[in-house]
């Protein structure tokens, strides 16, 4: 298993939008077969900073959601909504293994 961790500046004037998109991204990557664990919105601390994480069975099943994604219409409107907002100043994205509490790593 491998997760994505996405680290978003966002702008704080416009979280309704963000919080849209990340919405549409949740059910985006279901569509393709990942698990969505959220996205977590700034509440205290810094007011322009949000995560998401999603999971996915192996780097080639989250390799091939990415090349699928970018013919999917739906994903391509979600796309064009944050090009269009401007809501996203920039992101990092991270890769994981999870570690579990029977003592054995995720294989991914």
């Amino acid at each position: 298993m491998i997760t994505c961790y996405l680290r978003y500046v966002v702008d704080p004037y416009q979280l309704a939008e963000f919080e849209h998109y990340g919405r549409l991204w949740i059910a985006l990557v279901e569509k393709f077969g990942g698990t969505h664990h959220g996205y977590f919105m700034p509440s205290e601390g810094h007011n322009n900073i949000a995560l998401a994480m999603f999971s996915f069975p192996s780097m080639a099943a989250y390799e091939d959601y990415r090349a699928r994604s970018f013919e999917d219409p739906d994903c391509l409107a979600a796309i064009a909504y944050a090009t269009e907002k401007r809501f996203i100043v920039s992101y990092e994205r991270s890769f994981f293994r999870p570690v579990f509490g029977d003592g054995k790593a995720a294989k991914g």
